[in-house]
């Protein structure tokens, strides 16, 4: 999958997400102001999934084993927790509230991706 592609899944995935989670929030004087800050925040996450998780993954991997995986889910929200920081830092009006928003967050973006990506793929 492209790079352009992958920027565009994630951003769908988090549109779902801001529409779908309470406690996610992507504000913008406008439709065109929103969607170009969803991308960005697209190309951060993607850039926290592609250095960070990794690295978050091989220190829980004895997580990993003990909750049979489960601790995925954790890791997932915590980048999205991650990406609302980073985004904040680079001015983007983008906010997640919590870890259990983050946890849902992670979740429906997950589930969004996936779908999204299975369909493509085809």
């Amino acid at each position: 999958m492209t790079v352009v592609l992958r920027v565009l899944v994630n951003a769908l995935g988090l549109a779902v997400a801001v529409w779908a989670v309470p406690g996610i929030r992507l504000t913008g004087d406008d439709d065109a102001d929103r969607v170009l800050t969803l991308l960005l925040v697209a190309v951060v996450f993607g850039l926290v999934n592609l250095v960070v998780k990794p690295l978050a993954q091989l220190v829980a991997l004895p997580l990993y084993l003990l909750t049979l995986g489960l601790i995925a889910f954790v890791i997932n929200a915590l980048m999205l927790w991650l990406t609302s920081w980073l985004a904040g830092l680079f001015g983007l009006p983008f906010t997640v509230d919590g870890f259990w928003a983050a946890l849902l967050g992670g979740l429906v973006i997950s589930f969004v991706s996936w779908l999204v990506t299975s369909l493509v793929d085809r």
